[in-house]
């Protein structure tokens, strides 16, 4: 990766930063220490307007249901400032006009709506014969109200309400409710009001459109009702013919906002005085010679570009490009769950891919559920990303199941190329205290490279990961060897720890500052971590044997409970067995293999603080990332 720094005449901006995105190389950059001899930004206002125009053409999208999914490219030139403002004028003036049509269907809706439920309320009035607009309102003298009780409360409320003067009167019973309109004279309120409501009275609203007997009311609402729906229906076809008029302009106006949307990424990165421009990034070394030719086919030889190699104080800027084949993909998508490789670090993705595959069968090793794995990776669709891990963790299952002999827990089957779990369970748990150290060699191994190739040497060779750390954990494993043969520590043991320790120990000092006693306390606690990290480190890789003497074990206690049913009984159980542990421990294996990878592989070597590499492209233009 190089340093570019392009300087162009402003007036050339939009055409280089077209070109810039056809490469598909330049990852721009702030010029930020130019700011006092550039500062100007001349794109400011061609970005302003470009988003102006974006925000508009989405809704206008929107209202006319346009996909750009299955569209042609478009033919791909710069667009100037003066064409971005015509448009944007254009797009606001359509969309006054589309919003118009769409506020007026919307209103015809709501109307239509509203005397649909007007209409539905009237019901419970029909069979009234009285002014509604009089009952609503009352009289001067007289208290009217309607609504609802229980149809067995109507005798004793109305009862009840004779004795204060009032009288009630049934006009409609449904669904065991009795509609009443209720009259007295006014001024006894207070009594009326508690038998109301020991009866489980419900009044019911009268709409304030309801002005005249029912009959009279309906055929007002149902005029209104046509009429709304009239509107609703030439509001409607409005609206399809301007989506129709304005289908072939959009179209236009979204090819010009993919011209323009380089040009508006790039305009606060964009630096000037007077009519000189500058822009850095970052470019490919391998591609700084497309780069030129691209430029120099838009733009002549209106521009100079100068190129540097990266310095060190720019490694953590520098953006990383990693490629990866189509069977690495979901493994990369992973390793960045966790960062992105800073520039010169090692890449983990190769090595993750490996190691994953390998624990993920260890643990899961059965030739039944892995082909099971295998067959969901090659024909689910949903799964299709995930297909290549899926795949090859499906093949490295069925391979250690062959290794242990395993066909859906059953292993009676096949004999075991190496041996089943159970029968050896110490064994197991050696092999994966085995395969732990070389993991925790192999990272510790990475995480030197990678101090070397940041210049950090002092690191590289004494740090608690460097090379002294390294010689120290080889010590501390030949040391536990000793003393698990039962041959004593030994002279060369301890030697073999104490010595790298000790440069561990003055690493740790000379890079703590402060008063003594906060010095002696901090590097006794990070070099006690150190010893421990290295022991609970690797004692962390049992878990791999004990998830593939646990396979086993759910299995037998499958086969258990299968034993215990009849005939019938017993498949269905061992069927359903297989799925839960297909399913719950498959999906156990794979968090705690990953877990693995990470604390254990990761933070050792990884530290994930890379910038990605994202050149300007077309990308973020309308026809490539909306789809209305």
């Amino acid at each position: 990766m190089q340093f570019a720094t392009l300087y162009l005449l402003r007036e050339d901006a939009p055409a280089a930063a077209h070109a810039l995105a056809q490469s598909g190389a330049f990852v721009p950059e702030d010029a930020a220490a130019a700011q006092g001899t550039l500062p100007d930004l001349p794109g400011a206002r061609f970005r302003e307007i470009y988003h102006s125009a974006r925000t508009r053409l989405e809704k206008l999208l929107t209202y006319c249901n346009l996909n750009f999914a299955q569209l042609a490219p478009p033919i791909l030139k710069p667009v100037a400032e003066v064409d971005l403002a015509r448009l944007d004028i254009w797009l606001g003036q359509a969309w006054t006009e589309c919003s118009q049509h769409q506020e007026d269907v919307r209103r015809c809706e709501e109307q239509t709506r509203h005397y649909q439920a007007l209409l539905k309320s009237l019901d419970a009035f029909a069979q009234l014969d009285i002014d509604l607009g009089m009952l609503r309102h009352g009289g001067r003298f007289l208290d009217l109200r309607v609504g609802f009780i229980a149809t067995q409360e109507t005798a004793r409320l109305a009862a009840a309400l004779a004795l204060a003067g009032y009288v009630l009167e049934v006009y409609r019973m449904e669904g065991g409710q009795s509609h009443c309109i209720l009259a007295g004279s006014r001024g006894h309120e207070a009594e009326v009001l508690p038998l109301l409501s020991a009866s489980g009275w419900r009044a019911l609203d009268i709409p304030p459109e309801f002005v005249g007997r029912p009959e009279t009311i309906r055929a007002h609402l149902s005029e209104g009702l046509a009429s709304a729906t009239s509107h609703h229906a030439q509001s409607c076809k409005l609206m399809a013919h301007s989506q129709e008029i304005h289908r072939t302009q959009l179209i236009e106006a979204a090819h010009t906002l993919h011209n323009a949307a380089p040009h508006a990424e790039l305009a606060n990165l964009l630096r000037a005085r007077g009519g000189l421009s500058v822009v850095n990034g970052w470019v490919p070394k391998r591609q700084t010679v497309a780069l030129r030719s691209t430029l120099a086919e838009a733009i002549a030889n209106r521009y100079l570009i100068t190129l540097r190699d990266p310095l060190p104080g720019e490694m953590q800027r520098v953006p990383s490009l990693s490629r990866h084949p189509g069977w690495l993909q979901p493994f990369a998508a992973l390793v960045k769950n966790y960062g992105v490789p800073r520039y010169g670090e090692i890449d983990p993705t190769p090595l993750f891919a490996i190691s994953f595959i390998a624990m993920f069968g260890m643990m899961f090793g059965d030739i039944g559920h892995g082909a099971l794995i295998l067959l969901a990776g090659l024909w689910l669709r949903p799964l299709a990303f995930a297909r290549p891990m899926l795949v090859a963790a499906g093949v490295s299952s069925m391979l250690f199941g062959w290794a242990y002999g395993s066909l859906f827990g059953f292993e009676e089957i096949i004999h075991p190329l190496w041996l089943a779990p159970l029968s050896d369970p110490t064994r197991m748990l050696m092999v994966a205290l085995y395969w732990g150290i070389g993991f925790i060699l192999i990272a510790t191994t990475l995480t030197i490279i990678n101090h070397l190739a940041d210049g950090e040497t002092t690191e590289a060779w004494f740090g608690a990961r460097g090379v002294a750390g390294m010689v120290f954990y080889l010590g501390l494993i030949y040391a536990a060897y000793r003393m698990a043969n039962g041959f004593g520590l030994g002279v060369v043991a301890a030697a073999w720890m104490l010595v790298p320790f000790a440069f561990i120990l003055r690493h740790l000092w000379h890079a703590q500052h402060g008063p003594l006693g906060e010095r002696i306390l901090v590097v006794a606690v990070e070099a006690l971590e150190t010893a421990l990290n290295y022991i609970a480190n690797t004692l962390s890789f049992l878990r791999v044997a004990a998830f593939s003497l646990n396979h086993v074990a759910l299995a037998v206690a499958v086969f258990a409970l299968a034993h215990m049913m009849g005939n019938t009984g017993h498949w269905i159980t061992v069927v359903l067995g297989n799925v839960f542990i297909l399913v719950m421990e498959g999906g156990i294996v794979a968090i705690q293999v990953l877990r693995l990878e990470y604390y254990e592989g990761f933070s050792r070597f990884f530290q994930g603080t890379g910038k990605a590499y994202q050149p300007l492209q077309f990308a973020s233009s309308i026809t490539q990332s909306k789809n209305a």
